[in-house]
């Protein structure tokens, strides 16, 4: 039986295809027999500790790859974090961990050679990340997602994507987001290579990005739907090599993607909170027909994984009727570390069978596809991530010079969602002020894009928000 751990399945990857390319750099290109030497030269830094949960805040590169699968490697979870994201928040997530050990770029220089046998300590049930989303208490809380599902995962994208040797995927995620983790294990554990490009081809235009795949032969595009759009919006700067474009994190519309149709790529539209291991859904959209509301269907389950529409009382609901999308099988995580409220979506039946409740209304349609709707509670997706409003609205409540804030979130013309901030400012407020301490604690995309200065926050007589008093600023869609 293969290794169902993530670092056991590299290795037979090393095995197989040692001179075959893994991580292609402008200026660099390492084969999956040094990746593995560079995993061993990180580990033996801290071989013989036992820690449990591992920091890693670096540069997207080789060295950060290598840090990852070494961490894998030594039995331990990794936590991954941008050098950008806030102080504040990474070390309020390394602190929840408990981690001991942060990897950073300066750790990685001056490695040693190891001089003992490294074995592989991961087992498949052993918690292989932790990806922090948002969370309703107001702070962050942890995903905790296992060896196995990862295994499974790039196993179903295997299977439906056709990946191998000779494919190169653009790691384009930033770390934090489960993305990446398709980007970089979906693709080294079935043998591709991944193309990183530097941080100013990365912020850079898209020019830039695709003249970078089109140098190092990139045959797989991954990102938001709104990545997905620029492309479309510039067809004839994608490079001849590409054969695949995903689009995942977001609802895909029709419009998103009219010049590629005819490119003949393949285009992929998936489905999956991150609490089930990246996706549980796969839809092929270039030779699909869109819904009535111009967006695509989520498709059926990945392998390994089963999904249901449930009603409130966890019955399945037959073929037109809405309930919540529930995922079942070796997708589903761990569950959220240190307990959070949250943990009540992971639930056990009677008979053992567990299952991660979505928080997305959906229904079957006849041909046994699936149809997303929309979340059933406040969460809301902005540029392809979930925000929970209510933890901008207690950070921005935090602040010294408002007596008063509240967040809520709009749709614009194109259906995406934006962040309005309602504020009673105190004597000497300044906006500025306001603006630094929520960079200060918050990731870039769940600071509000409008503020509104109000003398009260109006309520209803039962003294809750009046949703209806409040004025509405209005914004265009970008993604018409």
């Amino acid at each position: 039986m293969k290794d169902r751990t993530i670092y056991g399945r590299f290795k037979e990857i090393v095995d197989k295809y040692p001179e075959m390319p893994a991580v292609i750099q402008d200026g660099s290109t390492v084969s999956f027999s040094q990746l593995d030497e560079l995993v061993d030269r990180i580990l033996c830094n801290f071989y013989d500790q036992n820690y449990k949960f591992i920091g890693i805040v670096m540069e997207h590169g080789v060295y950060q790859i290598a840090a990852m699968l070494a961490v894998l490697k030594s039995g331990a979870a990794y936590i991954p974090a941008e050098p950008f994201l806030p102080k504040a928040r990474v070390d309020y997530m390394m602190k929840n961990a408990g981690v001991k050990l942060v990897i950073n770029d300066e750790y990685c220089k001056n490695l040693p050679i190891p001089n003992q046998h490294l074995s592989n300590r991961s087992t498949p049930e052993g918690i292989a990340y932790v990806l922090y989303t948002s969370g309703t208490t107001g702070k962050p809380k942890g995903v905790m997602i296992e060896n196995h599902s990862v295994v499974n995962y790039s196993e179903a994208f295997e299977e439906e994507m056709k990946i191998g040797p000779g494919d190169v995927m653009l790691q384009y995620s930033v770390c934090s987001f489960d993305i990446f983790v398709e980007e970089v294990f979906a693709t080294l554990l079935n043998g591709g290579a991944i193309a990183i490009p530097s941080h100013e081809i990365h912020e850079g235009p898209l020019e830039g990005l695709m003249e970078f795949c089109k140098r190092h032969k990139v045959t797989i595009l991954d990102g938001f739907p709104y990545f997905v759009a620029d492309i479309n919006h510039r067809p004839e700067i994608m490079p001849e090599s590409v054969n695949l474009i995903i689009s995942g994190g977001d609802v895909v519309r029709a419009n998103y993607i009219t010049n590629l149709r005819d490119k003949g790529i393949r285009i992929y539209n998936t489905y999956g909170p991150s609490e089930t291991t990246v996706c549980s859904n796969y839809y092929r959209i270039d030779n699909a027909k869109a819904l009535d509301d111009g967006t695509f269907p989520v498709g059926k389950a990945v392998k390994g994984v089963e999904v249901k529409i449930l009603d409130e009382n966890f019955k399945e609901l037959p073929e037109g009727e809405i309930g919540e999308i529930c995922i079942f099988g070796e997708g589903v995580g761990h569950g959220y570390l240190g307990n959070p409220p949250e943990q009540v979506n992971y639930v056990t039946l009677q008979d053992g069978t567990r299952f991660y409740r979505s928080g997305d209304l959906g229904y079957l349609l006849p041909d046994g596809n699936m149809a997303f709707l929309h979340r059933r509670d406040d969460q809301v997706m902005i540029l392809g991530r979930r925000v929970e409003p209510e933890e901008v609205e207690n950070v921005l409540n935090e602040y010294h010079d408002i007596d008063r804030g509240i967040v809520r979130a709009f749709k614009d013309e194109a259906g995406l969602h934006y962040l309005v901030a309602y504020i009673v400012p105190n004597v000497g407020f300044r906006l500025s002020g306001l603006k630094k301490w929520l960079e200060s604690k918050l990731v870039n995309f769940m600071i509000p894009e409008f503020f509104v200065a109000m003398h009260h926050i109006p309520v209803t007589r039962r003294g809750k928000v009046d949703m209806e008093a409040l004025p509405v600023v209005l914004k265009e869609g970008e993604y018409k």
